[in-house]
């Protein structure tokens, strides 16, 4: 097939990077693996933060809280952003603007003045929308949901990855003879200025869509009409989806704040040791998510929207079971299971979830993609309330978590995502400057 074409791809060959659309492909999952950096690079190095600046449970379960809620409104912004300016210009400005707390954000000498950065950098978590938005354009509907998982889940794997390697980094500085306080203050402008490096390589080398930029095409009528954000979200689907989302990738977000802190209080052990661990989970994110859309893809082609949307509710109700197994683990090896377990269908039920978003309404991608991302982050914030409880353990946070998330994979038996089969089959030519 001639890659050069411009027309969505059918096909998703991981290891080609010629044409618009497989080099976009390649540019958006790396940028929004550098996101991860600057988003959660702060995670595993919280036990020497915690130990710097004094900070009580309470105060770093706000920090995390801080760390998605941000990311809430942030995401309903650049999913308009989308629509209107263009993935590129959006995508080329967050990376800009967030660069600049997470590479100040070693100022910060107390309590208050760190959770304010924590906030300012969470809006780098917006990113996501951008990449989901950027996929769906450069690929046709049979792939799209692939496309995205994989996009997405190659993007998550820098949730891991910073686990391990912001600590080593940390170490690293600590080896050249600066003291802890001062070596995680550093150690957060090396994400800070791949962000910026990213800002430049996604103006330069991406377009909006494959026929080109908005602002150098003429778009028809029918893809130009504007859709409100209201008249978007009048579907129950989009609201089914963004519950989904929030227990699936807002369990993510929360475990990546939490998992390094979670190992390190509860088995005792190093900072680097801690993130390797926390790294495992994250790491799944390599073939999981893409798991989730690939099998998703085969089941839309078979069953409808209606076979995807069983999918996910099955792979939520397993992932909340997993999540009730790694609340009881009692040892490291049960808890390294049980992660891996849980890890695996909830990394399918995010790929799973927006193997749906891209057909629910082709002419509002960008603001349904960032309603149902900002649904993840709600998630994320009200998890984040448990684990900055002093009452509960975060073994019970665990458990709790567990049972909605089950409960919930059970209620999403009732959707029916059918009606959309339609749309899914007819919309293309539509979706190519959606």
């Amino acid at each position: 097939m001639n890659l050069t074409t411009n027309k969505p791809l059918d096909s998703l060959n991981i290891f080609r990077v010629k044409g618009i659309q497989m080099r976009t492909f390649h540019i958006t999952w790396f940028t929004f693996f550098v996101c991860f950096f600057g988003w959660f690079g702060l995670a595993p190095l919280m036990p020497a933060i915690r130990a710097d600046l004094g900070l009580t449970k309470p105060q770093v379960g706000n920090t995390i809280i801080a760390a998605v809620s941000a990311t809430i409104f942030a995401r309903l912004i650049i999913g308009k952003l989308c629509d209107t300016w263009g993935p590129r210009k959006t995508y080329t400005a967050l990376l800009a603007i967030g660069s600049l707390p997470v590479m100040l954000v070693g100022l910060a000498h107390d309590y208050t003045t760190f959770l304010l950065f924590r906030l300012a950098i969470g809006v780098i978590g917006a990113s996501f929308v951008i990449t989901q938005f950027h996929t769906s354009v450069m690929f046709a509907p049979k792939i799209k949901g692939t496309a995205n998982a994989v996009a997405g889940g190659w993007g998550n794997l820098g949730g891991g990855i910073t686990q391990l390697a912001m600590p080593v980094i940390m170490a690293a500085i600590v080896g050249f003879g600066y003291t802890k306080s001062e070596a995680w203050r550093l150690a957060m402008i090396a994400p800070g200025m791949l962000m910026l490096i990213m800002a430049f390589v996604y103006y330069r080398f991406t377009s909006d869509t494959p026929n080109g930029n908005f602002d150098e095409i003429k778009r028809t009528t029918s893809t130009g009409e504007k859709v409100s954000f209201w008249k978007a979200c009048a579907d129950i689907r989009v609201w089914a989806l963004a519950l989904a989302y929030a227990c699936c990738f807002g369990m993510e977000i929360t475990f990546d704040g939490v998992a390094a802190l979670y190992f390190f209080d509860n088995f005792k052990m190093a900072e680097t040791e801690a993130g390797f661990w926390a790294m495992l989970f994250g790491f799944m994110n390599i073939f999981a998510r893409a798991l989730g859309g690939i099998v998703a893809d085969k089941v839309g082609n078979k069953y409808g929207m209606r076979g995807k949307g069983i999918l996910l509710a099955s792979m939520l109700l397993l992932e909340g079971l997993g999540i009730m197994l790694f609340a009881q683990a009692g040892s490291l090896p049960m808890a390294i299971a049980s992660m891996l377990t849980f890890a695996l269908f909830l990394k399918m039920s995010n790929g799973g979830t927006y193997a749906i978003v891209p057909f629910v309404n082709p002419k509002a991608v960008g603001v349904i993609s960032g309603v149902v991302g900002a649904g993840g982050n709600v998630g994320g914030m009200l998890m984040g309330f448990l684990f900055k409880s002093q009452s509960i353990s975060y073994g019970q946070a665990f458990m709790y978590i567990g049972s909605l998330v089950a409960v919930v994979g059970l209620i999403l038996f009732l959707v029916n995502f059918n009606k959309a089969v339609v749309v899914e089959e007819a919309t293309e030519t539509e979706l190519q400057t959606a």
